[in-house]
């Protein structure tokens, strides 16, 4: 066996690892599920251990330590007459009770007509959850509390910064080869065993000065010793919190807060402090902006040095930060106006409707559609992908404080009202129900079971609640096939403002120039930096409204083994070993200035809708996945529609222009996972002769 063949085998393992801790917490939850179905036959009075047992799959011994209440009179009367006086009686088999698994609350049962006969005695045993079943949307609640959601948070708004972002030196390292780049000169590095504390010992023995990020451009130091955790998250948390002998952990400083490691299997950050010097350096993955291939520390350098340049064709004070949404925010609040409606800066909403808003508005379409509702055998598959698509919804955004639309005031308005509201700026809880006579996929987000989990029924005459925003309502109303029946519960309706044009049109404009120079630049390795810069804008615009949703904050620390009644009650353990336990935490919302979930919803729900239908009105025709043949839809991802046809869709090099992506002929097995489509996806694109930029 040869080095490759022993890393390839290594990977391989590691897969194997995976799908068998997951299949063991599968297998754990189900045991669960079946034990607490026990529980609940156990109380029914005429329950019979002989019948539960073996519909369970278990020995009646183990069904009774499950249930004593089951356990059978013979065997209980056997055990107490075969007692000799004096003797201790025997501990009957039922007392091997399992730990007590708390019941879920019971949902509220509908009125049942009054009976004229004694009505039995009520049972409260709480109704069985599937672990299935969906979970359920929050709601507005009545009267003054829901009218205090609508007041925004006191003393909070976005407005524009009174300073200058200050450059940090920046370096690039391979830690494959130990290429250094900083500015125009290479170094070669000793990087012993690639642990924080060697990357930091040789960065600064080459560079006296020092340098306040390192990007890592290759080699994932951080997965070192990945074949010896079960996830890679586990790695990634022990090689931030080895030993740093002369460094400690960062705890922020000045404006930056910024403070301790993030842990991220892919793209960790590791946040350092000199112990004898105000010196504080970030390790960071370049993966955070651009994928690579191959790219050499030169030309990531370039990239970001033809990065930098563009944006201050636009912004005289731009400054790449560590991020991509660092550093797609801090534009942003550069264009917040002076004058005008909102000189004063924009309000950020109530915690309780932030709160809201995070949990019933998801992010891209993620879908794979499977046999029978598509063929088990496939012509091809073709890959389309609308090109920088976020940055086609954000000519106008929801502004100030929304107006709450109860199901009375909407079903007193006009038609023409009502249409107006539907297709503003709005986030509705609605009732839905598919035609009869549907035949094509779903259009409109259903919760589904899971943390933050969406479906997308198709099923004719399927009802559901969800919630969803303008754009989704407004397609599902007017589609080209049947329009569907929406029923309006309640809603928010915000005014109609432009905050985020600005900033997108600066980076359209951005990436429109890197774009065509990266396809006219004569030198290969200019053309690839231009390249890799407009891949880096995208990141700046879709990483910047990412950031706009300002999810719940999740805190990571660590606590020794001989404390561990120290940890936070609240908290969940996610890793260990001899000395450290390392955990986790939610801490709610902080007070983000430039925390707008409503922006972020409106454009997520636009781009799910233009994966629908979307109108080219210079070519006057339409693009998306109702204009395709029903059944040939195969996945939706984000931003990306996988087809069993070749559709003659405009592409003008213009955001949300369906690009194609990838193109492999068939016949096809259907993909039946997501591993599965992508195997395919990875073929179609390598298969595609012609591939143009994106």
């Amino acid at each position: 066996m040869d080095a490759q063949s022993y890393n390839t085998a290594l990977a391989e393992l590691r897969t194997l690892r995976d799908e068998i801790k997951k299949t063991r917490s599968r297998l754990a939850k189900l045991e669960a599920s079946r034990d607490k179905q026990v529980a609940q036959l156990a109380v029914y009075e005429k329950a019979k251990a002989e019948r539960i047992a073996p519909a369970a799959g278990l020995s009646v011994a183990q069904l009774v330590a499950l249930a004593p209440t089951l356990a059978p009179a013979t065997l209980t009367t056997r055990d107490a007459t075969t007692a000799s006086p004096g003797d201790n009686p025997p501990e009957p088999l039922h007392q091997k009770t399992a730990p007590h698994t708390p019941e879920p609350p019971s949902a509220p049962a509908a009125a049942e007509p009054q009976a004229t006969t004694p009505a039995p005695e009520p049972d409260n045993t709480p109704a069985p959850v599937p672990d299935d079943a969906p979970r359920t949307l929050p709601c507005l609640p009545d009267g003054e509390a829901g009218d205090a959601w609508l007041t925004p948070t006191a003393n909070l708004a976005s407005t524009r910064p009174n300073f200058t972002q200050q450059a940090r030196s920046t370096v690039f390292l391979d830690t494959t080869t130990g290429v250094l780049v900083h500015r125009n000169q290479t170094h070669h590095l000793d990087l012993g065993t690639r642990t924080a504390a060697d990357i930091l010992h040789a960065v600064f023995n080459a560079l006296p000065e020092g340098a306040e990020r390192i990007y890592i451009t290759a080699g994932d130091p951080w997965h070192r010793e990945a074949d010896r955790h079960p996830y890679l998250r586990d790695a990634v948390t022990t090689w931030l919190n080895a030993p740093t002998p002369g460094w400690r952990t960062d705890t922020g400083r000045g404006r930056d807060r910024m403070a301790g490691h993030f842990v991220h299997a892919r793209n960790p950050v590791g946040r350092y402090q000199h112990e004898n010097s105000e010196h504080h350096v970030e390790i960071r993955s370049v993966g955070e902006w651009f994928d690579l291939d191959g790219d050499d520390p030169h030309t990531v350098r370039d990239a970001f040095v033809l990065l930098w340049q563009s944006l201050r064709r636009h912004w005289s004070d731009a400054v790449i930060m560590g991020s991509p949404s660092q550093t797609g925010r801090d534009l942003w609040t550069r264009t917040i106006p002076t004058r005008g409606q909102w000189a004063d800066g924009y309000p950020v909403l109530s915690e309780e409707l932030r709160g809201l808003l995070h949990a019933t508005a998801g992010q891209g379409r993620n879908e794979l559609i499977t046999p029978p509702r598509v063929p088990s055998q496939l012509p091809r598959l073709v890959e389309y992908d609308r090109t920088f698509a976020y940055a086609k919804h954000t000519w106008k955004s929801p502004v100030g404080t929304p107006r709450r639309i109860t199901a009375h005031t909407f079903a007193t308005w006009s038609h023409k009202e009502q249409q107006r509201a539907l297709y503003g700026c709005g986030h509705w809880h609605v009732r839905v129900t598919v035609p009869d006579t549907w035949n094509h996929i779903g259009l409109l987000p259903a919760p589904a079971p899971g943390d933050r989990a969406w479906h997308y029924p198709a099923e004719p005459g399927t009802t559901f609640t969800t919630w969803a925003g303008g754009p989704e309502i407004h397609t599902a109303l007017t589609n080209p096939l049947t329009p569907w029946k929406i029923e309006i519960l309640d809603g928010l309706l915000w005014e109609e403002g432009k905050p985020l044009d600005d900033w997108a049109r600066k980076l359209k404009e951005t990436w429109t120039n890197l774009s065509a120079q990266a396809r006219l630049q004569g030198n290969p390795q200019q053309a690839r930096a231009a390249h890799l810069a407009s891949r880096a804008v995208r990141s700046i615009l879709l990483y910047g409204i990412g950031s706009f949703a300002q999810r719940p904050r999740m805190v990571t620390g660590t606590t020794p083994r001989t404390l561990e009644r120290d940890i936070p009650t609240d908290a969940e353990i996610i890793s260990f070993d001899d000395q450290t336990i390392t955990w986790q935490r939610p801490t709610g919302f902080t007070r983000d200035p430039n925390a707008h979930p409503e922006w972020a919803a409106a454009i997520w729900s636009g781009a799910r809708a233009a994966l629908l239908t979307q109108r080219h009105r210079d070519d006057d025709t339409y693009a998306g996945a109702l204009h395709t043949q029903p059944g040939s839809v195969i996945a939706f991802r984000t931003d990306a529609l996988y087809l069993t046809h070749i559709q003659n869709w405009p592409h003008h090099q213009q955001p949300g222009d369906y690009l194609l992506r990838g193109h492999l002929t068939g016949p096809l097995t259907a993909p039946n996972t997501e591993e599965e489509l992508l195997t395919l996806r990875n073929a179609g694109r390598a298969a595609l002769t012609t591939t143009p930029d994106a």
